[in-house]
Parts: C-alpha cells; sequence; structure tokens
C-alpha cells in the first residue's frame, strides 16, 4: 500500500481553542508539512482546489511549486484539479511548468469540483458541470500527449495546429479521477484506462464500494484488462497513539467541535459520536493494531492500493500531530506495505532521463 498525506488548505479557527492563524502563516505551514511528510517516507503529498471559505486552496500549482522547491523526491498530487471550472489550455501550461520544476513528481487527481461559488465566480452550475469536466479532460489529455492540437468544443474557443509549451517532462502522465457519489467521474476513469480516487470521507463503505464495483465493471467494458485497474481512497480523520484509550482522549474534544459546527450550520451529522465515526467511518483513529485492522476492512470492500490521511493537524498540538505520524510510519506503513500489495509508482528521475532522449532526438 502507497500513503499520501493530503490538505484542502482549510483556514478557520482551531477547533478547540478558536486561534485562527494568518492566512501567510497557514500557507507556510502546509508547505512545512509537506517536507515533514516526505522526512517520514511518505509517498505523495496532494494539495487541494476549492474557491470558498474556509478554503484558501485556489491556486494549487503555486502551492505544489514551492512544495517541488523545498523537497526532492516525495510525489506531488492535487486533489483534485477542478478541471470543469478551468481552461484546459491554460491548466495544462500550468501543469506542465510544474511537472518540469518538479523533475517529473507530479501526478493529477481530477473532478468537477463542488460548492456553490463555482456559479458565481466561474459561472459554472450543476447543470453544465459534468459536460465541463469532461470536455476540459479530453482537450487536457491531448495537449499533454500531442505537440500541436485542432480541437473544437462548446465551452472555450477552437485551436488549430495549437503548440502550448513548455513540453511537459511526463509523457504522459498519470491522471486520477476524483470520485465522490457520481457516476460520471467513474465513467470518465474506465473510458479512458485511469485510476480512481475515491473521496471515502462523508458516508459509510457502502455507497463508495458501489462506485469501485461500477468502475471496474466499465473498465472490463472498455476492453482494459482487469488486472489493470487501480484504486485509491480516502480517511475521515486521522489519530493514532500506543492505546486506544489514549487516542480517543486526544481526538475526542477534536471531534465534538466538528460535531458542535455541523449543528451550528443546521447540518444532521452522518456519525453522531467519535465512537460511531470510528465504528462506521473512514476515519482512523485507535491504536495501530486497530488501523491496520480497519485498512484491511475497507480495503475488502474497495480494493485500494492508496490510501491518504490528513497531511493537517486538524485541532492536534505539533508535537500530537508528529508524534502520530511518526508512529504510523514505525508500527502502521511496514505492515500495511507489506500485507496489502501496491503498484509502484512512477519514477521521476526515468521520465527526466526519457524526456531528455526525446528532445534530443532529430
Amino acid at each position: 500500500m502507497k500513503f499520501l498525506a493530503i490538505t484542502l488548505i482549510v483556514h478557520g479557527p482551531h477547533p478547540v481553542t478558536g486561534e485562527l492563524k494568518s492566512t501567510n502563516a497557514r500557507l507556510r505551514e502546509v508547505v512545512d508539512n509537506a517536507v515533514l511528510a516526505e522526512e517520514l517516507g511518505f509517498d505523495g503529498f496532494g494539495v487541494g482546489e476549492r474557491h470558498e471559505r474556509p478554503f484558501i486552496s485556489s491556486s494549487p500549482p503555486v502551492v505544489l511549486s514551492h512544495i517541488a522547491a523545498r523537497t526532492s523526491t516525495i510525489r506531488l498530487f492535487t486533489a483534485v484539479t477542478t478541471l470543469s471550472l478551468l481552461d484546459p489550455v491554460r491548466a495544462f501550461e500550468d501543469y506542465s511548468t510544474l511537472d518540469h520544476l518538479s523533475d517529473g513528481r507530479l501526478e493529477l487527481i481530477i473532478g468537477k469540483g463542488n460548492g456553490a461559488a463555482q456559479a458565481q465566480l466561474f459561472h459554472v452550475t450543476a447543470e453544465d458541470q459534468w459536460d465541463r469536466n469532461r470536455e476540459g479532460y479530453e482537450l487536457f489529455r491531448r495537449l499533454w500527449r500531442e505537440d500541436k492540437v485542432t480541437w473544437s468544443g462548446r465551452f472555450r474557443p477552437s485551436l488549430t495546429e495549437a503548440e502550448a509549451l513548455p513540453r511537459p517532462l511526463q509523457r504522459p502522465i498519470r491522471v486520477w479521477h476524483g470520485s465522490a457519489t457520481s457516476k460520471e467521474s467513474v465513467d470518465l476513469a474506465a473510458e479512458f484506462g485511469d485510476p480512481l480516487f475515491s473521496a471515502n470521507v462523508t458516508n459509510p463503505v457502502e455507497p463508495y464500494a458501489e462506485l469501485v464495483r461500477y468502475y471496474r465493471e466499465r473498465w472490463e467494458f472498455h476492453g482494459h484488462d482487469p488486472a489493470d485497474a487501480l484504486v485509491g481512497a480516502g480517511s475521515a480523520g486521522f489519530y493514532t497513539a500506543r492505546n486506544s484509550q489514549e487516542a480517543i482522549e486526544t481526538y475526542r474534544p477534536i471531534y465534538d467541535a466538528r460535531l458542535a459546527l455541523f449543528k451550528k450550520a443546521g447540518l444532521d451529522p452522518v456519525f453522531h459520536s467519535l465512537e460511531d465515526a470510528v465504528e462506521r467511518s473512514s476515519i482512523l483513529v485507535g491504536s495501530p493494531q486497530q488501523i491496520i485492522d480497519k485498512v484491511h476492512r475497507y480495503h475488502e470492500r474497495l480494493g485500494h492500493e492508496v490510501i491518504h490521511l490528513s497531511a493537517d493537524a486538524d485541532g492536534l498540538t505539533d508535537k500530537q500531530h508528529r508524534a502520530s505520524l511518526e508512529l504510523f510510519q514505525s508500527d502502521v506503513a511496514p505492515v500495511l506495505r507489506r500485507e496489502i500489495p501496491s503498484r509502484p509508482f512512477p519514477a521521476h528521475g526515468s521520465a527526466r532521463h526519457e524526456s531528455a532522449q526525446q528532445e534530443r532526438q532529430p
């Protein structure tokens, strides 16, 4: 199994103390967490894309470029790139540049995005977001693979023998499709033979497992080898300690504060207590063995080879956050790597070598 640390860069008050960090401090914290993730042995670090409060993750390529300069081996993910909102040409230019600056460590997770601000900022609505996502990806995919592109569609001006620069380092790049509740993203991933990343956060496992089953069915329908299907999955929170009592005691005020926010917003939470969440959700709170056992239970339903944990402290102190990640890497990750085989991630060094060979060819 492979492990990612992912952040949506939530910028809000501390769930327990109410303290609010400055925007500058919060963004720098994200970069520091990426450096820590590499130091501790995580396989990848992801930055989401959102365009409304309480998030300040509107520009993943900028944040990831800074992380690329501070790291050297960890793979860099978008989580997700909202192609329904973006000009695919401009998105290609940004991410192709980042691909070079990271020495070929970039991977994309794409999705339609969500949130009411999309309609206000980008004039993208629930009625057209899926069509925009599909069209954007089809063009983005061609731009990454073809030196000159002739194309026409519904949502941006046409292209005639257009050359988008710089040409990328990884050719092709691996693109995952983020999936939460809808079959559209699953269909798109299966059609193009791309991996699927299940959100696996808000609900019990059943609806996510159903979408993964559908992905595998559509994968075979489109003529792909079933053995090549690749699935990743999220988690709804993380904290591990030497024993379950310590883990629950430490994480309870954080989870209770989350429930209070739901109540204040007039929302009915799916899981009404920390114990309920530990039992029925993908949250990973407990002893190392409890977390190992839970990941195995989810793997039986999803067959995933990659899992993400929160890169943020989420209300923990910095000391607690680091200690939890260190314990995960020492007592959990080695067991799951051994017991749940996973395919290697692309090697960025080989991408650089292959690209250099291509550029030298006449």
